[in-house]
């Protein structure tokens, strides 16, 4: 307190100026105190409630699921007097022949398990597999206290729509491993979104509303994270069955406690003030406003609706959301999340709607919780830049009591906001790496970035105050997660070559110098993505046929090809590895992306020029690489597209349709993403399967449609085309042909024949100046 008057005690120079009561004051006094003073101060709620023996257990249980037969080698203690309050810290010791790992948290605990695993032991667990084989016997022997103190009081985790394009078909058991992944990398700031929907159904049938209503305003499972933030009514629905509400209702309840057991805080829903159409049928007279049409979608899937903030309504229907919550999960964390204008533009950009907007949602949730904190996705004005102007920007931040908003820099690693909006006008923000787009499969990402601006920023002057992730899908480019998690507890930039050597020695259990060549190769290639070029994955194979298309390709591409080659050579000593395994068909996948850019050139030069026996050797090329591509990724199960469709299909109701409308949810998204090629590829996924049934035929049709073209002398008609495929789509979004979810053929054997089929002849199709 003595700091904060000393710092006041600034402004009585000027106070003649001010009234002292005047928000005008206190915002300039606000200025004046240092950040981490501020900010800090106003999270002293954002604790864990958990009794630190029930954490200890937490972490036990962790590790007996993790390594149930060296369980017992583990002490565990959670000592919140470790570190100052609202900071984290751990520490390793091997005493009487047992490592014992002690945490401020149970996060911090499973922190240090982890720690000890990845830098002492050599071990790797991710998305794609655990390398566990180097773990010794006995354990190492830590001699002296290893201490780390944790800079940042936050660790985020998730993106709004991560729930939609990764974890809609999860089951408890996928949830119980994600849930240790998060706390073994120090996530303690997670999103809960989970069953919401069996929350707003409770508040909205209250209020008058029928389940037909609420069927037109949720839409379907695959589709919710965009329902959620009001961008669409409706599309992929209705959710049909009583029984889906109450197990995800189930669900949540099991991923809460076993957050809170680990001692995280879980970040809840909010009323962000979209509303059901049919709420205006109860109420004629509420104050109600359009939201601006989203992703090329037309009624009655758009518009949707958004209450007034000054509306009576906003208040007791925010209030009441919360309320429920805290009722039906034992309590809250006081940590709430919603986007009001998400990919929306608001009616008008008067500073003083905007600042009115903002308030209402703090308000609403602070009415049911007096500790509440707004955690914010700040994507909006990442996305529409042109709108959001300081003074837009300003107005909505300050709308909101400053430490009771946190905000997401939510791409941070190619489009910071902080540094161009004086740290978010003095709101607290988290550093975050988005990275992933639609769950896109493809190579991609900029780590020398994540290396070091997280750092730069913890060194600035600003409101930061944690670190995150927050990729819309997962369980691609792993090491770009890798570090970034690590960039948790790191207050030192990191030379990313050696960090590689190092990475890859854990992941495939051994060092290889092959494999250290072609990793420096994708260091300064794929991994390079500065721009963030590749964040759609606009590849040839996926991509919808037409003239003039414009693939990623942001790098060298013998890098890559080169990367392909040392992978090839260190796979004889290193395929045992799973996730070697992965890695070896993840680059062979790469490097044909790169070649189908030259074969794609090769054929609408040969269209272009009437060179009819090249365009169907062109196209013979580019298909049968279409096809070799999909045999490569049927070798391993993550590249699988019956997983994602088998999944769907057992979380489905049972009931007549049920499995039917999930498949139609789960094939829907990751094609045309709406009735009509609304945004067509957004979510596209390179798996097996759909590369053989849905892309490849669309490349076969415009083949086709070449050939003829030339054969009788007639114009390509793209619109003609476009119809036509149309069709195609939507034969195979609402089909039900099966896909094994397990894994085919021998990995090894099928990278070596496609390597030699297509590696020597590669190089010199790059030569011929395609790009």
């Amino acid at each position: 307190m003595q700091e904060i008057a000393s710092f006041l005690a600034q402004l009585m120079p000027i106070r003649k100026h001010f009234n002292m009561k005047s928000t005008l004051f206190w915002a300039c006094a606000s200025l004046l105190i240092p950040f981490s003073t501020a900010v800090w101060q106003n999270f002293e709620n954002l604790k864990t409630k958990t009794p630190v023996e029930e954490q200890e257990l937490a972490v036990r249980g962790l590790i007996s699921r993790l390594l149930p037969d060296r369980a017992s080698e583990f002490t565990v203690v959670v000592d919140p007097t470790l570190a100052k309050p609202g900071q984290d810290a751990f520490t390793l010791q091997t005493v009487a022949e047992k490592l014992v790992l002690t945490g401020t948290t149970g996060v911090a605990a499973a922190w240090a398990f982890y720690h000890f695993l990845k830098y002492d032991c050599k071990a790797h667990i991710s998305w794609s597999g655990n390398q566990l084989e180097t773990i010794s016997k006995p354990l190492p022997v830590i001699t002296h206290i290893e201490k780390v103190v944790v800079p940042h009081r936050f660790r985020y985790y998730q993106n709004v729509c991560t729930s939609s394009y990764s974890f809609v078909w999860w089951n408890w058991t996928r949830w119980e491993q994600e849930i240790d992944w998060m706390v073994m990398n120090g996530i303690n700031l997670p999103l809960a979104f989970t069953a919401q929907e069996a929350i707003w159904q409770r508040v909205y049938l209250k209020m008058g509303l029928t389940q037909d209503e609420l069927d037109a305003h949720f839409g379907g499972v695959a589709f919710l994270a965009w329902s959620r933030m009001g961008n669409i009514d409706g599309w992929g629905g209705p959710l049909q069955n009583p029984s889906w509400y109450q197990t995800q209702l189930a669900l949540q309840h099991k991923i809460l406690q076993r957050m809170r057991s680990f001692g995280m805080i879980p970040v809840l829903p909010t009323f962000a003030g979209h509303i059901p159409k049919a709420l205006m049928r109860i109420f004629p007279n509420a104050s109600v406003s359009t939201l601006s049409h989203w992703g090329h979608f037309s009624p009655p899937y758009v518009p949707t609706y958004l209450l007034d903030p000054g509306d009576l309504l906003f208040q007791s229907i925010g209030k009441t959301f919360i309320e429920e919550q805290i009722s039906e999960y034992n309590g809250t964390d006081h940590v709430y999340n919603g986007d009001t204008f998400n990919e929306m533009q608001p009616r008008t950009s008067s500073t003083t709607y905007l600042a009115q907007a903002s308030k209402a949602v703090y308000q609403a949730m602070a009415s049911a919780d007096e500790n509440a904190v707004w955690l914010m996705q700040g994507w909006l004005f990442v996305s529409d830049p042109g709108f959001w102007q300081p003074a837009q920007v300003q107005a909505y931040l300050q709308g909101v009591p400053q430490g009771k908003m946190i905000v997401l820099d939510l791409y941070a690693e190619i489009s910071p906001v902080w540094m161009k909006t004086n740290s978010f006008y003095g709101q607290p923000f988290i550093w975050c790496m988005l990275h992933n787009f639609g769950g896109n499969i493809g190579m991609h990402g900029t780590l020398k970035t994540i290396a070091t601006e997280p750092v730069k920023a913890l060194q600035s002057k600003n409101s930061m105050v944690g670190i995150g992730i927050t990729p819309e899908g997962i369980e691609t480019n792993y090491v770009l997660y890798d570090l970034m998690l690590e960039m948790g507890w790191r207050e030192e930039q990191v030379e990313t070559q050696s960090w590689l050597e190092e990475y890859t020695t854990r992941r495939y259990g051994a060092d290889n110098s092959e494999v250290n060549i072609a990793w420096e190769a994708l260091l300064t290639s794929v991994y390079n993505d500065v721009q963030g070029a590749g964040k759609h994955c606009r590849a040839v194979p996926i991509m919808k046929p037409a003239f003039h298309l414009k693939p990623d390709i942001w790098y060298e591409p013998d890098l890559v090809l080169g990367a392909w080659d040392g992978m090839v050579k260190a796979a004889p000593n290193l395929v045992n590895s799973a996730t070697f395994r992965y890695d070896l068909v993840d680059i062979t996948r790469q490097a044909l992306q790169v070649i189908s850019i030259t074969y794609y050139n090769d054929l609408i030069a040969s269209y272009q020029a009437k060179n009819l026996p090249r365009v169907k050797q062109a196209a013979d090329n580019l298909l049968d690489l279409i096809g070799n591509m999909d045999l490569v990724l049927l070798t391993n199960e993550y590249f699988l597209l019956g997983r994602w469709l088998n999944a769907a299909k057992r979380m489905a109701p049972k009931i007549t349709g049920g499995k039917r409308l999930f498949e139609f949810n789960a094939r829907n998204q990751i094609t045309t993403w709406g009735p009509r090629e609304n945004i067509e590829d957004y979510a596209n996924k390179m798996w097996s399967g759909l590369l053989r049934d849905f892309y490849k035929a669309r490349w076969q049709t415009f083949v086709v449609d070449l050939i003829d073209s030339l054969t009788q002398g007639i114009p390509f008609n793209q619109t003609a085309y476009n119809e036509e495929i149309l069709i195609l789509e939507t034969v195979w979004y609402s089909g039900h042909g099966k896909y094994p979810e397990h894994p085919q053929g021998n990995t090894l054997t099928t990278v070596l024949a496609i390597h030699q089929k297509y590696r020597k002849h590669a190089t010199n199709l790059l030569r011929e100046k395609y790009f």
